[in-house]
């Protein structure tokens, strides 16, 4: 190792954010008394998110480059007995591309704020919520143990919350962020019990301590059980992902999300957050590689999502719902992938995936702003020779999320589907089954958006809820004037990621799936999962790869895709509505997304509030309450009403009971003999 990272350069890395949204919102807000505005807000959480960024990028250099890593404890905080709680960092090629991720991202979203934002009262209080966000992040995948990465979970999922109901006047958003705060709870209470287990049996937090002991866990038993200890851990350990990452069914919680402002749905529920549970699962691979079981359980639940969510995305009028549902088919795909023993695919796409998909979040807030706030694409059309950054740039997102050739999305979508293909666990079939039929569902609803949105005839002045202003916080900015390109602030994000949004996956496959760019931040069975194995001996190049990719399935369902999309929005209108005629049950069916938000709020919710009742009832109120703390007292009670009338006072009564207890004593003594 030729270069050395230093603790100081990395903790400045997650401080620098922080430190930004401190200033923001202690002196930005009314909490400081306002005493900095609205420039010097936004100006010093970007130094802070601009800072990170340089940051991770010189050290995703050193890690890359000069085979740098890094593995400390900077802190400790408590042990208890032999258990060490601590702060430290574990940098190498999964962490550092995780750092540049998160801040470039994080970073476009800054600037776009500025624009999007402009006439919101809670301007600087955004600021400093996106800007703690990152901090969050930051530490969650900088983490060299659980307790740490338990943290940033769950920081992540406080700031998540926050900006979800940001606009707090609007019930909405009220509900929507207390969905996806419960949701993920759910989530959560797994994943530390996958910690905990991992705590008791292993006797450490720290990442490299148990994957030392990694053969020791898979040799054990849950108690009570014939199950494998490490099976449990690691599907505790996913339920915590499937609530963070959206995975069926705990994925109710990202399209009701869509209720904050468009910025942190590009931030939070496309490029970062989500992708958490991915990251996790990713870096617990010495685990999950010794548990069959876990890792088709994995692969069911991803393939369950990527199909079954992008059909909902076919029926949604909403433009960020669409991207939306769009996300939890992505989140599914990647979910396969793991679930394959592909963990580095599943990342690869992640990255990938993270730049066209905050693009397209961006690009739909873009239209947003410039359809003054109508989000119905309906009532759109015709918007490309209004908004031609935000059109070309919407159109490359596009192109990336449906897998075309030599563009970024293309390189890690192929390769999950070539990766599924090669597993041989019992789940694969369905599961490829399901990323390919995805394919075709993903390319039609992604250009129907962008079909409905940027062509055809124009519909923004037939909308009639045109005067109707849905955006909390903005005026309507004079519904009756037509559209037009959002400012340079917004703009500039779009093309800053559509570069890599075109052009990262070509340049970037290799050293991550086939080079050696991850192999000590993963752990791979080659044996029981060859898949990666199988993978090289296929591949033979970007270039190759891209042009075989045209005589390939996946190339012709997503052509196809494109094709019947355009033909009944652009030529053939009345196909739609006679398909929803034909399939109305299905369409309902869809409209009420498979019904999963009755079940949660008339089944489990009210089962779990009945079970409540009935253990506060019956054994709070007539267990320990009355027959445990009442019941005690009332015997107390009546045992000293009984003495006491033993109690007279009287020297004859005390004489008579003497006499009587000798007289007893002596029968007794005599019936004894």
């Amino acid at each position: 190792m030729s270069q050395t990272l230093q603790a100081s350069t990395l903790l400045a890395v997650p401080l620098a954010p922080l430190v930004g949204s401190a200033l923001a919102g202690i002196f930005g807000t009314r909490l400081g008394g306002n005493w900095i505005g609205r420039t010097l807000s936004h100006s010093l959480t970007i130094l802070g998110v601009l800072t990170a960024f340089v940051l991770s990028a010189m050290t995703l250099q050193s890690v890359a480059v000069d085979g740098a890593r890094f593995n400390e404890t900077l802190y400790t905080w408590m042990v208890v007995g032999g258990l060490k709680m601590e702060v430290g960092f574990l940098i190498d090629g999964l962490t550092a591309m995780m750092m540049c991720v998160v801040t470039f991202v994080s970073l476009m979203v800054h600037l776009y704020t500025i624009g999007y934002m402009e006439e919101d009262d809670g301007y600087n209080r955004f600021f400093a919520y996106i800007s703690l966000f990152t901090f969050s992040m930051l530490m969650l995948v900088m983490s060299n143990n659980m307790l740490q990465l338990f943290f940033g979970w769950e920081a992540v999922g406080l700031v998540s919350y926050l900006l979800i109901g940001f606009w707090f006047n609007k019930p909405t958003a009220i509900f929507a962020n207390m969905k996806a705060f419960l949701v993920n709870r759910v989530g959560d209470f797994g994943f530390i019990l996958g910690i905990g287990l991992i705590a008791a049996y292993g006797g450490t937090l720290n990442y490299t301590e148990a994957f030392a002991k990694a053969g020791e866990l898979g040799a054990l038993t849950f108690p009570g059980t014939d199950w494998m200890l490490v099976t449990v851990i690691c599907i505790c350990l996913f339920i915590g992902a499937m609530g963070k990452s959206a995975q069926f069914p705990l994925h109710v919680w990202l399209p009701d999300s869509m209720e904050g402002p468009t910025p942190i749905s590009a931030l939070i529920h496309a490029a970062t957050m989500v992708t958490a549970g991915i990251f996790m699962v990713t870096r617990m691979s010495p685990l999950f590689e010794l548990s069959d079981t876990a890792l088709n359980f994995i692969l069911v639940i991803g393939a369950i999502t990527a199909l079954f969510m992008g059909f909902l995305g076919l029926i949604q009028n909403d433009i960020k719902r669409v991207v939306a549902y769009s996300t939890l088919s992505q989140l599914g795909y990647m979910t396969v992938a793991l679930g394959a023993s592909a963990y580095s695919v599943a990342v690869f796409h992640l990255m990938t995936h993270a730049f066209f998909k905050a693009l397209l979040f961006l690009g739909a807030g873009s239209v947003i702003m410039g359809m003054h706030h109508n989000q119905d694409i309906r009532w759109m059309g015709g918007v490309r020779k209004y908004m031609p950054i935000t059109w070309i740039t919407s159109l490359l997102g596009s192109l990336a999320l449906i897998g075309t050739p030599f563009f970024s999305g293309f390189y890690s979508k192929d390769s999950i589907i070539e990766a599924v293909a090669e597993s041989h666990l019992p789940g694969a079939g369905f599961a490829h089954f399901a990323v390919l039929a995805g394919v075709f569902v993903t390319a039609f609803y992604s250009f129907r958006m962008y079909f409905l949105v940027f062509h055809g005839e124009e519909r923004y002045d037939q909308n009639p809820d045109a005067h109707h202003d849905d955006h909390h916080g903005h005026d309507d900015h004079g519904h009756d004037h037509g559209p037009h390109e959002s400012p340079w602030v917004v703009t500039v994000p779009l093309v800053l990621l559509a570069i890599p949004s075109v052009l990262i996956g070509f340049y970037t496959i290799d050293p991550l799936l086939y080079g050696e760019f991850f192999s000590d931040a993963i752990f791979i069975n080659a044996d029981k999962h060859p898949v990666m194995h199988e993978l090289s001996h296929e591949y033979h190049g970007a270039v190759a790869m891209a042009m075989h990719a045209f005589s390939t399935a996946p190339f012709w369902l997503a052509l196809a895709g494109v094709v019947t999309s355009y033909y009944m929005y652009m030529i053939n209108p009345a196909v739609p509505a006679a398909i929803k005629r034909v399939f109305h049950p299905i369409y309902v069916l869809f409209e009420n997304k498979y019904y999963m938000d009755w079940i949660n709020e008339n089944i489990l919710a009210r089962g779990a509030r009945a079970l409540g009742t009935g253990l506060w009832k019956g054994g709070d109120q007539a267990i320990i309450e009355g027959g445990v703390v009442n019941a005690s007292w009332k015997l107390v009670g009546w045992v000293s009403s009984v003495t006491r009338q033993l109690q007279s006072g009287y020297l004859y009564h005390y004489a008579l009971v003497m006499i009587l207890g000798v007289f007893v004593l002596m029968t007794w003594f005599v019936w004894l003999k």
